[in-house]
């Protein structure tokens, strides 16, 4: 067998292994997507909190653990 054949179907190999790594992480990272969509969508719905206030809430989120942990 060529050397460069071999190179040739180690490069392939090498593509196809990446290219399915892409695949899980994009379809990990949709998913992903798609559930905080609909969280945000039934808080807004449901409990009438935007995604402005929810932004606010998740900025201060350190401060009030940081408050219930040490009680200050």
């Amino acid at each position: 067998m060529p050397l460069e054949l071999i190179i040739l179907l180690a490069s392939l190999l090498v593509a196809w292994l990446v290219f399915n790594w892409a695949v899980k992480v994009l379809k990990a990272s949709l998913g992903t997507a798609i559930a905080l969509a609909v969280i945000v969508l039934c808080m807004q719905l449901i409990f009438g909190i935007g995604p402005s206030q929810l932004l606010h809430y998740v900025i201060n989120l350190p401060e009030t653990l940081w408050k219930m942990v040490f009680g200050k």
